[in-house]
C-alpha cells in the first residue's frame, strides 16, 4: 500500500476495525474486525513480499468479503466522510446447493489503495425458489 496512515484512516476510522499491533518503523499494521484479520504493509518500508509490479489500482481482479453484523454503522461513517461506494447497498441470494441459497445486505468500497471490499451481513439461507425441495 502506498501509505499506513491514510489506509489506517479508511480501515479503522472508517469501517471499524482497532488496530492489533503495529509497528511503525515498518510501516506495519495488524487491524481486526470481529473474526476479520487484515495486515496492512507499506510499500517500499521494512519487508515486502512483492511478487511483481505494484500498479494503482492495486488488487485488480480480487475482493475481500467481510461479515459484519450490521452494515448500518459502516455505511454511516463512509457517508459522513463523503467517502464514495463502488457498489450501492443491495440484497443478494446466492445457491450454494441444487436446493438452497445464502442471503446477504452486501456493499462494496475501495480501501485508498484501491483493493476492492465486500461488507456484508447474513439473512441467513432458504431454499432455492422454485426449487422440488422447497416446501
Amino acid at each position: 500500500m502506498g501509505d499506513v496512515a491514510r489506509s489506517l484512516e479508511f480501515w479503522c476510522g472508517l469501517c471499524g476495525f482497532a488496530v492489533e499491533y503495529q509497528r511503525e518503523e515498518e510501516g506495519f499494521a495488524y487491524v481486526v474486525r470481529g473474526s476479520a484479520h487484515v495486515m496492512l504493509e507499506q510499500q517500499g518500508v521494512g519487508r515486502n513480499w512483492v511478487t511483481g509490479p505494484l500498479e494503482r489500482p492495486l488488487g485488480r481482479g480480487i475482493n475481500f468479503q467481510i461479515s459484519v453484523p450490521e452494515l448500518a454503522p459502516i455505511l454511516s461513517a463512509l457517508a459522513a466522510a463523503d467517502y464514495p461506494l463502488f457498489m450501492e447497498p443491495e440484497t443478494k441470494w446466492y445457491r450454494v446447493t441444487p436446493q438452497e441459497e445464502t442471503g446477504v445486505n452486501q456493499f462494496l468500497v475501495t480501501d485508498p489503495d484501491g483493493y476492492l471490499v465486500r461488507f456484508q451481513s447474513s439473512l441467513g439461507r432458504r431454499p432455492v425458489v422454485g426449487s422440488s425441495a422447497a416446501t
